[in-house]
């Protein structure tokens, strides 16, 4: 993963979590949730306007940039496991009703695995 050849300052896995990604210490807040608004093709927000949002330090909103800009594989992975997900239960289905199917345990030990 990224995160062990850099050291974040501001950022760290999140404890009991499934996702590989880094989040902000003490906030429920993944770092590519905070890059969305920043890349936002429709409303992309300044660095300045994210901190102020979420009421972060700018520091922290310029971290969580540059981790997202470094292109750490643990979003990537994060992203195949969440759309594997969404296949598996049926929501990329364009018929989709709001109602995944349910997976067996087996099934979903083998997409926790992806």
């Amino acid at each position: 993963m990224s995160n062990t050849s850099h050291t974040w300052k501001y950022l760290d896995r999140k404890p009991g979590s499934c996702y590989k990604q880094l989040f902000v210490k003490g906030r429920n807040i993944a770092a590519r949730t905070l890059y969305g608004r920043y890349m936002s093709a429709e409303e992309p927000m300044t660095p300045e306007e994210i901190a102020a949002d979420y009421n972060l330090p700018l520091e922290i909103v310029l971290e969580v940039i540059a981790y997202c800009e470094s292109n750490p594989p643990e979003i990537a992975s994060d992203w195949a496991a969440e759309e594997a997900l969404a296949e598996a239960t049926g929501m990329n289905d364009p018929n989709y009703k709001g109602k995944p199917k349910v997976l067996s345990p087996q099934e979903m030990a083998r997409l926790r695995k992806l």
